[in-house]
Formats: C-alpha cells, sequence, structure tokens
C-alpha cells in the first residue's frame, strides 16, 4: 500500500475506490488474524482494530513517504497503510521467519521504519512524548517532514499526553495528534471516565489548538481533515489535535468477547462500520458491483493464500534472540 502526495490526492478520481480497497485489504487481514489466534496460531496478546481500518488509510493517503507514523498496539492497520508488507506483518505475528520484527516484537510491537511507521507501543501514552521528539527532529533539521500519532482515547487522562500536546503547541511543531476515540477504554465507556464531553477535543483549548471532530467511519473525511492538518503543520502552522469517532466492532484484545457492551449498540455500530460506507458511496456514485464484487474476491483470496504462505514457513533460528536488540545489531550490555 503506498500513500498519494498532496497533489496526487487532489487529482486522482480513483481514489475512493482505492481507499475501500485499503480498508478491505486491512479488514480481511485482521479478521484471518483473528481466527489464526482462536486456533492457538498465535502467542501473547493481540488487540484488533477491527472497525477502525479508515483512520489509519484516510490518515495515511496525505502522507508523504518521508513522513513519520507513531501508534498503540492496536497500530497493524497503520503499518499496513504505510506500506507495511503484509507478509512480513503476519510473520511477526506468528512467530515465523521473515518477522517484520524478527520475531521479537510480536502483535503490540509492529513497526516498519523503512516505511515511515515509527512503532506500536503497549504503554498507553507512552509513544505521545516520543512522537514529540520525531516532530523536533522534523523542525531541526528542516526536513519538512510532519509526524502523525494516533493513540485511544484512554490516553487522554495519562500525563504524557497532556506534556506531549502542550509542549507540541509551545514550540510550533510539525505533529498532527489523532485520538482514535472508539468510545472504551478497555473495558469501560470512555463516556464515564472523564468529566468533559470528548476525551481530547474538549481539551485542545487548553494548549490553544482548534477542538477539531471528524467521523472516523467515514475515510474521505478523515483524509480531508488530517490532510488539511498535515499540510498546515507542514507550512509551519504547528500542531493539531484530532478526536475521530469510531467503534471497535471486537473486544479488547482477541481474548476479549466484549460481552460488557450492550448487544444494541453493537450492532448499531455495525450498520455505520467504514466498509459498509465506502461500499455504499462507491455504489451510489456509479461503481458497478461486479466490479467490487471482484475486488473482494480477489482480496479474499489473496489473505487466504497470504496465510497458508506464513503458517507454513519456518520458525525463527533460536540463535537470532541474541541479534539486533542493540542498535549495533547485537545483545551484549553496554555501559
Amino acid at each position: 500500500m503506498t500513500q498519494a502526495t498532496a497533489d496526487e490526492r487532489r487529482t486522482d478520481g480513483d481514489r475512493d475506490t482505492v481507499l475501500y480497497e485499503q480498508m478491505l485489504f486491512i479488514r480481511r487481514f485482521l479478521e484471518k488474524v483473528d481466527v489464526l489466534y482462536r486456533q492457538g496460531q498465535m502467542h501473547g496478546p493481540a488487540h484488533l482494530g477491527l472497525g477502525q481500518e479508515a483512520i489509519a488509510v484516510g490518515a495515511a493517503s496525505v502522507l508523504r513517504p518521508d513522513d513519520y507514523s507513531i501508534g498503540t498496539y492496536r497500530g497493524h492497520a497503520h503499518a499496513l497503510a504505510r506500506g507495511a508488507p503484509p507478509e512480513a506483518v503476519l510473520a511477526e505475528l506468528l512467530g515465523r521467519e521473515g518477522g517484520i520484527c524478527g520475531g521479537k516484537g510480536g502483535s503490540m510491537h509492529i513497526t516498519s521504519v523503512e516505511h515511515g511507521y515509527y512503532g506500536s507501543y503497549a504503554i498507553v501514552g507512552a509513544h505521545l512524548p516520543i512522537a514529540v521528539g520525531l516532530a523536533w527532529a522534523s523542525r531541526i533539521k528542516k526536513t519538512g517532514q510532519v509526524t502523525i500519532c494516533f493513540f485511544g482515547d484512554g490516553a487522554v487522562n495519562i500525563g504524557a499526553f497532556h506534556e506531549a500536546v502542550n509542549l507540541a503547541a509551545l514550540w510550533a511543531l510539525p505533529i498532527v495528534f489523532v485520538c482514535e476515540n472508539n468510545q472504551y477504554m478497555e473495558y469501560s465507556p470512555i463516556s464515564s471516565m472523564i468529566p468533559v464531553e470528548r476525551p481530547a477535543a474538549s481539551r485542545a483549548s487548553a494548549y490553544g489548538l482548534e477542538p477539531l471532530v471528524v467521523d472516523g467511519n467515514d475515510v474521505s473525511a478523515v483524509a480531508e481533515l488530517v490532510g488539511a492538518a498535515v499540510d498546515k503543520a507542514r507550512d509551519g502552522g504547528g500542531p493539531a489535535l484530532i478526536e475521530a469517532d469510531t467503534y471497535r466492532l471486537k473486544g479488547h484484545s482477541a481474548a476479549d468477547a466484549g460481552a460488557y457492551r450492550p448487544a444494541e449498540e453493537v450492532e448499531q455500530a455495525r450498520t455505520q462500520e467504514p466498509l459498509l460506507r465506502q461500499r455504499a458511496a462507491l455504489v451510489s456514485a456509479g461503481t458497478d458491483e461486479q466490479d467490487l464484487i471482484r475486488l473482494e474476491t480477489r482480496i479474499a483470496i489473496a489473505v487466504s493464500g497470504l496465510a497458508d504462505r506464513v503458517l507454513a514457513a519456518p520458525k525463527p533460528d533460536p540463535a537470532t534472540v541474541w541479534t539486533d536488540v542493540w542498535a549495533d545489531g547485537g545483545s551484549r550490555w553496554r555501559n
């Protein structure tokens, strides 16, 4: 998957179809991961972003290849949307040779620096100051690069969130903070954990920022608002804090049945999820239904074949556990 430049995204007449294809691939990829987890093919936790694909794809579509993205343990979609090889991502999840982090990161730490995705972080809110560091480096080097930092609604109650946004605003750094408000911070509704209406947007004015809210299930709306924020940041206009409303269709992790959520709430969310929305928009705009069916079949076959290849791959040589622990390629402790 690739990202369009600012000019390309304004002239590409097939953009809406491309965005749907990217979201559909990520959805089928994550659904396959969910199945493999339940089959015992994965070890350790897996937090899937089923239903949140529009945020990852919409945001990635407006970035330059050298821009930075950074996210949470629910970061598979963000890595794939930036162009990380799906086979390498799945190999990492299944502990196979060729994993994108050499089999050392697993589901919660997917990283692909080569594709501008600077990691998924398991500690809630810990990556926000790192994102500020990336943006500060861009400012010092005068590269024109922009950083997008994704985080969940639960992270807004973490001190690092406030410190990061405050410093970014104070220094007018080229960074866009995107809160993926999926309505639940782990097992608790976010509405029961904050004293304001919105977890991110209601706090923006405290840092001199505009409260920005977008329908996180509308990939075009995400691309438009994030694109404007990225362009502004790149031109020296400082940071933005965007709250993207969405809903995770599964539990907090693959092991969580999500029984604490009202069934009618989940069913209502399924009628508003991004794939249905984008598909309906394409059909309404005149896209042939049969073309979409062929696309959907092709992606289903591709994901199935991908899983078969990765499952057939060997497990890493145990000796590799002593490699790439440090930047010098080794594991020896250095004082």
